[in-house]
């Protein structure tokens, strides 16, 4: 039921920068805690990021902190992944998931988006 979309993947130079948005659809949006994923081919999901409900507070995986960002917009329903500094290895398929739990397991989010392609390359 509960609908999420990711838009915002692309192409871009190492050292480059994209920003990622995940839409929900539900009016519920500020109830949950938000997270972002990302697989690369053959590889099961790697969790990058947690953000919990206000949007007051997030965490990070070791390999994208300082680089990245999350935050969220409750009014828009958007949940917003800023990538600074791009690397050859976050090129992935990013997903954003919904949970009831600030957390990064990945059995305890819900619902997932379909994910957007990030590729970072020469």
């Amino acid at each position: 039921q509960v609908q999420l979309v990711e838009s915002g993947g692309g192409l871009v130079q190492p050292g480059g920068s994209l920003r990622l948005s995940c839409v929900d659809s539900e009016s519920i949006f500020s109830f949950y805690e938000m997270g972002w994923y990302r697989q690369a081919p053959g590889k099961g999901p790697e969790w990058v990021s947690t953000t919990n409900a206000s949007g007051g507070r997030s965490r990070y995986s070791d390999s994208v902190k300082d680089r990245f960002t999350s935050s969220r917009d409750n009014a828009k329903g958007t949940l917003y992944l800023q990538m600074n500094n791009l690397k050859p290895e976050d090129t992935a398929v990013y997903f954003c998931a919904s949970s009831y739990y600030y957390t990064d397991r990945s059995y305890e989010y819900d619902y997932w988006g379909q994910g957007t392609q990030v590729t970072v390359s020469s």
